[in-house]
């Protein structure tokens, strides 16, 4: 478990469209087997260490004739930034996908000095 003082509590969140391959035939639409794909998430400000991030699925558009196999998680996690990674597999056809994410730390108080 993480202990945070209360005055160096950081919270970050945002939303992006990690692709949308229905548009251009990409691989996740037309491909089959496995795939993946990596998004870079950079922090507006760095955190003090390593924060708990979290990922989750806000918009899935997905082929209906197809199994639905998709997972989404969070990679790579330093103080400034992480990795969202998304894979699927099989003959699954994924045509766009939105993911929310949320960073919970310690940062920097403006009270803070160091020797």
């Amino acid at each position: 478990m993480k202990r945070i003082e209360t005055h160096q509590l950081g919270i970050e969140q945002g939303s992006i469209l990690l692709f949308s391959d229905f548009q251009d035939d990409g691989e996740m639409w037309t491909g089959t087997g496995p795939r993946h794909m990596r998004r870079v998430i950079e922090f507006d400000e760095p955190f003090l260490h390593a924060p708990s991030v979290t990922v989750s699925l806000s918009m899935l558009d997905i082929d209906q004739a197809s199994n639905h196999r998709v997972d989404i998680s969070a990679d790579m996690i330093t103080d400034d930034s992480f990795v969202i990674i998304f894979r699927t597999w099989g003959d699954t056809r994924v045509a766009r996908v939105r993911a929310d994410w949320m960073a919970i730390g310690a940062v920097r108080h403006e009270d803070d000095w160091t020797l």
